[in-house]
């Protein structure tokens, strides 16, 4: 505001500057005028009465000067000092305005020429010139009528914007108090008496706060999964180790210690696929990470490294590609879960002399279509809907399994956008397959 009055200061100078060159410049073609007149009215050649030199160069505020100049005779009379003029300028007819200079004084002079009264074949030029003394005061005059007032008004206007500020921010008291009082808790802060003015602020907090809700609900569930299911196998662990050293035979020892390492391996992949499940059931919110994937790139190279634990299990694990590239937008990470997970669930329950078989291919609407078939027991059609809940197993699994396999699948499946669909397969067991949306990479 200081700067708007400095500027508003300057403008209204400038203009009260012009609005007094306009009025003295008014003031100085009536004093040349005058002159000319009373040449004409006493007839005379240019001279002019001592009172009269005197009233013209009178002026309290400044100074003013005046020269009457004949074409034949030149100076006739006038002021002492010279007007000497600071550029040519032409005088013919009627009164011209120009700056000039006496001295080294500035001044504002008016020439005019008229036919010389007492000398029909002569021309007389009149030149009246004041300094600028008067018209600066005159300026400054109006600049400190102007300045007080905006002063004022801005003065005002500061009182008036601190009130308002002050007491408009006594609408959010009722919420900052709502705040001061939560523990933990993370509902939505927006309500009936929050201002329509901070409801973007207080729907983002809101947003922050569900975003927040969602993660600690995962970070309870896993804990609460994590306890229940490792509690079982932690206890048998401690049993079997204690019957271990408490052993007196060597075949105690080994059959307990077999079952140590069992227990082992199945809290080692309990705990592998909880948190699988919890990156799988963690918000996206980080939609950068996805990349375009060739999934007729991708899949090839995942099944390589279940090639050997088929030949060890006994399952043929075979391959159907495409032609041709398969992209997709995801996240390449997560899809090698998914098909570790898939494949995996396939070869356990094709058992031995088993067939598994991993296929690529493109819908009829499109789409990308990843299909794992198996041969096993397969799922009672009552039951398919429920596959990829969290921990169920159906009354055909397989024992040592976690239920958590497929709820993985679904989960990822889910964060591509992609559909994940249970039934059964050509092969007599399970067919299990995800259909992503097509992405054409740039």
């Amino acid at each position: 505001m200081l700067a708007a009055v400095v500027f508003a200061a300057v403008i209204a100078y400038a203009a009260a500057l012009a609005y007094s060159n306009h009025v003295h410049d008014r003031d100085l073609e009536e004093d040349v005028r005058s002159v000319a007149k009373m040449l004409q009215d006493t007839h005379s050649t240019g001279s002019l009465p001592g009172q009269v030199k005197f009233l013209i160069e009178y002026d309290t505020a400044g100074r003013n000067y005046f020269a009457v100049e004949s074409r034949r005779h030149g100076r006739v009379s006038g002021s002492t000092q010279l007007i000497s003029r600071r550029s040519n300028v032409l005088i013919r007819g009627s009164a011209v305005l120009y700056d000039a200079q006496v001295g080294n004084v500035p001044v504002r002079a008016i020439s005019a020429t008229l036919p010389s009264p007492g000398e029909a074949s002569d021309t007389l030029t009149v030149t009246v010139a004041e300094t600028l003394h008067d018209r600066q005061a005159s300026a400054r005059e109006i600049l400190l009528l102007i300045v007080p007032i905006q002063l004022f008004l801005i003065a005002v206007l500061l009182a008036l914007v601190w009130h308002g500020v002050r007491f408009g921010l006594r609408i959010l008291d009722p919420l900052t108090q709502r705040l001061a009082a939560r523990d933990r808790e993370l509902e939505p802060i927006t309500d009936a008496d929050v201002p329509v003015e901070i409801l973007p602020l207080t729907r983002t907090i809101d947003g922050l706060f569900a975003r927040l809700r969602s993660l600690v609900q995962l970070h309870e569930r896993f804990i609460a999964d994590a306890a229940h299911q490792l509690r079982t196998p932690l206890a048998g662990l401690s049993l079997h180790a204690e019957r271990a050293a408490n052993a007196s035979r060597v075949e105690e020892r080994d059959a307990s210690l077999a079952f140590v390492q069992e227990l082992a391996g199945r809290v080692a992949r309990t705990s592998s696929q909880l948190l699988a499940l919890t990156l799988a059931e963690a918000p996206l919110g980080d939609a950068r990470a996805m990349v375009a994937v060739d999934l007729a790139s991708l899949v090839p190279g995942i099944l390589g490294q279940h090639v050997q634990r088929a030949l060890n299990d006994g399952v043929d694990l075979g391959f159907d590609g495409t032609g041709g590239p398969l992209w997709i937008s995801g996240d390449p990470n997560s899809l090698r879960e998914l098909l570790d997970n898939l494949v995996d669930n396939a070869i356990v329950y094709a058992g031995r002399g088993g067939t598994v078989t991993v296929a690529l291919g493109s819908t009829a609407s499109g789409e990308a279509c990843l299909r794992v078939d198996d041969d096993g027991p397969g799922v009672p059609s009552p039951l398919l809907d429920r596959l990829g809940e969290r921990f169920f197993r159906t009354p055909q699994a397989v024992a040592g399994g976690t239920g958590l396999g497929l709820a993985i699948v679904r989960r990822i499946a889910r964060r591509h956008g992609a559909l994940a669909a249970f039934g059964a397969s050509g092969l007599g067991g399970l067919r299990v397959e995800i259909r992503f949306p097509r992405y054409d990479p740039p």
